[in-house]
């Protein structure tokens, strides 16, 4: 049985509760109007003088100390790596191995497996509050900063991630993939709710 993901109600789910704990306690932000003839505010700057003076003043700790857990491409795994190619004799095999055991993974799991995914697919999302935050400052997504290609390495680590788990998903036949796909474009669609 694949499971079914309502992306109307798991975007309303996204969208619940109250937005403003996210908020930073200090923001300069003006009224833009919208397409809808609705304001909101735009933050201009996420946070204050002395906190970004801290990002900026850890510029050489990161570029020594967390740089170096970048590995070269070549040197990490892909997720190709972790299921069955399909190139090879057998393909077909191993992926009907993959499906009769993912039978006897409990639903809860693969709840946990989309969730997951879900969350890894809005990378893009991530990495442009990342790339706009006062102190990282990646506006170009080419910066040299140690924190910009930090916030790179970091996105390329996860993207990863959500791609085995998104080809984990669809090769076991457990889950409805285009209910999964309409909740992850709506979720990155959206946007960063503040």
């Amino acid at each position: 049985m694949a499971l079914n993901f309502n992306p109307l109600l798991s975007f309303t789910f996204l969208q619940k509760g109250n937005h403003n704990h996210g908020h930073p306690k200090f923001s300069m932000s003006r009224k833009v109007e919208n397409t809808k003839n609705t304001h909101k505010q735009q933050v201009l700057h996420s946070m204050p003088p002395h906190k970004i003076e801290i990002f900026k003043s850890l510029e050489s700790w990161v570029e020594e100390n967390v740089l170096i857990h970048l590995k070269p491409v070549e040197k990490c795994w892909q997720p190709q790596d972790f299921l069955p190619h399909p190139a090879c004799d057998g393909f077909h095999f191993r992926v009907e191995e993959m499906q009769k055991r993912a039978k006897e993974i409990p639903d809860d799991y693969f709840v946990v497996l989309v969730g997951d995914m879900i969350t890894e697919e809005a990378l893009p999302t991530y990495q442009t509050m990342m790339n706009i935050t006062d102190g990282v400052r990646d506006e170009t997504a080419a910066s040299s900063s140690s924190w910009a290609t930090w916030t790179r390495g970091w996105t390329a680590e996860e993207n990863r991630h959500g791609d085995l788990l998104n080809k984990y998903l669809y090769l076991s036949g457990r889950v409805d993939m285009k209910e999964i796909e309409k909740t992850i474009q709506y979720l990155i669609g959206a946007g960063m709710v503040r």
